[in-house]
């Protein structure tokens, strides 16, 4: 059985080394080594280079350049999709029809093109499916069955 790749965005991998991040640290941390030990994770240039800016600059408490490169350093063990002129092209497809910002756009596209069958990100319209791509918000809490609405 051929399991489906798993594509994180940025905000993932920033709340999983985000010490004051709450639960949402908890819940990145758990997908993130769901993803180790399944080996379906990817990602692409972009996500690793938002993450380093973010978590040597921005965050709460940010960790050292040097940590936060050997980070970087064991991610491209994983699939990494690079951007290249065609990602960029595609991206502003989906830019201009689903009204995604460009950056957004460019995740999206990289999902895509690695052939993820899920995108995990905070920022995108949970359920929606883009190019055989279904966007899931791990932090938004699910309804539980036989709930009144």
């Amino acid at each position: 059985m051929v399991e489906d790749k798993i594509f994180i965005d940025t905000n993932i991998i920033i709340y999983a080394y985000d010490v004051t991040a709450g639960d949402k640290h908890k819940v990145a941390r758990e997908i993130l080594i769901e993803l180790w030990e399944s080996g379906l994770g990817i990602l692409s240039t972009q996500v690793l280079q938002e993450f380093f800016v973010n978590v040597v600059q921005k965050i709460s408490k940010p960790i050292s350049k040097g940590l936060a490169k050997d980070i970087v350093k064991d991610f491209l063990k994983w699939d990494v999709i690079v951007n290249d002129g065609d990602s960029i092209l595609e991206a502003i497809e989906v830019c201009s029809k689903y009204r995604y910002s460009f950056w957004d756009s460019l995740i999206i596209e990289a999902a895509i093109s690695g052939g993820a069958a899920t995108l995990l990100s905070e920022d995108l319209s949970d359920g929606q499916i883009i190019n055989g791509v279904t966007i899931r918000n791990p932090f938004q809490e699910k309804p539980k069955k036989g709930a009144a609405r």
